[in-house]
């Protein structure tokens, strides 16, 4: 008497709860589709148009982010060198090159939700356009270490993963017609324990 409608029940929440769970779980693995490399350097330049994909739009809904339209900026990510190696905490990385056009840009470690770690509050944990120091042909060196290090340096958390954030605001690289010339810089590992 109660079998079917028990058998029903049973169905409909293994339904609902493996949709959820499958939904959640996409969220979480994938900020959407449209992912541009440039190097070591990943974006995703669509995820802030009306023409995102809906797990992009949700994957930041989600997260609470608030987007920067297409020409307010654009933000890459870099989890590994230019070889391809993944960033290791242990490791000291050289960024080095010149960064696309743009009015203002940042560079800070970040974890995998893309929020900023600070190795410690008095150390860099984060440096921009105004900060860098720059050689006579624009360009620019950036280490990036749990370790002190002369010059530019980026103190890296020694203790956890992490992830290189550059963000360029008011940039045309963040445009359609902008990235096929964009230059990035390069990221090397410079030594490793």
């Amino acid at each position: 008497m109660f079998r079917l409608p028990f058998l029903v029940a049973l169905a409909l929440l293994a339904a609902f709860g493996l949709g959820i769970g499958s939904t959640v779980m996409m969220l979480d693995a994938s900020s959407g589709f449209g992912a541009i490399r440039i190097g070591a350097w990943k974006a995703f330049p669509e995820a802030q148009t009306a023409d995102a994909d809906p797990y992009a739009r949700s994957h930041r809904a989600r997260a609470g982010r608030l987007l920067y339209g297409a020409a307010e900026g654009l933000t890459f990510t870099a989890d590994s060198d230019d070889s391809g190696q993944g960033l290791s905490p242990a490791c000291t990385y050289r960024i080095t090159g010149q960064t696309p056009p743009a009015r203002f840009w940042t560079l800070y470690p970040a974890d995998a939700k893309g929020e900023p770690i600070a190795a410690d509050a008095a150390l860099p944990g984060a440096l921009n356009s105004a900060t860098a120091l720059r050689r006579a042909d624009g360009g620019f060196d950036i280490l990036v270490s749990a370790r002190a290090q002369p010059g530019n340096w980026l103190a890296a958390p020694a203790d956890r993963p992490y992830r290189l954030a550059l963000t360029l605001f008011d940039t045309p690289a963040a445009g359609s017609s902008g990235l096929i010339d964009v230059v990035m810089p390069k990221v090397a590992k410079v030594s490793c324990p």
